[in-house]
């Protein structure tokens, strides 16, 4: 891919992802995401799409962020909304381990009980 702007030249491991994402793993889309919703009986909303990119700047921090840390941005996020009763309207699967996956992460080890949205 050729560096097209300022940009892609300083950060060319970003060149070419989606601006409204800026944390994404290097090669995610909005359409694989997409199509990984649907496959979870998933429609993403905005809700949806602002956890991912919590979620995405939570691994840009570290690439193996602590569970505390994810629920602790989650609920900053989205306690004005209902919090982790919410999260879980919004996927039913865990809002860890679900997120994670449409947003192109490995869920972190404890995230698959569904109860807390977190892997065991």
């Amino acid at each position: 891919m050729t560096a097209t702007t300022m940009h892609d030249i300083l950060h060319p491991s970003q060149a070419g992802q989606n601006a409204a994402f800026p944390n994404a793993p290097v090669g995610w889309t909005i359409a694989e995401a997409e199509q990984t919703a649907s496959d979870m009986h998933l429609k993403l909303s905005e809700d949806h799409w602002e956890l991912v990119k919590v979620l995405q700047g939570c691994y840009a921090e570290d690439q193996n962020p602590p569970i505390r840390r994810i629920c602790d941005a989650m609920a900053a996020v989205f306690k004005p909304r209902g919090g982790r009763k919410y999260l879980h309207k919004l996927f039913p699967g865990g809002p860890v381990t679900q997120g994670c996956i449409i947003a192109g992460l490995e869920p972190p080890a404890g995230s698959s009980n569904q109860t807390t949205g977190v892997v065991q």
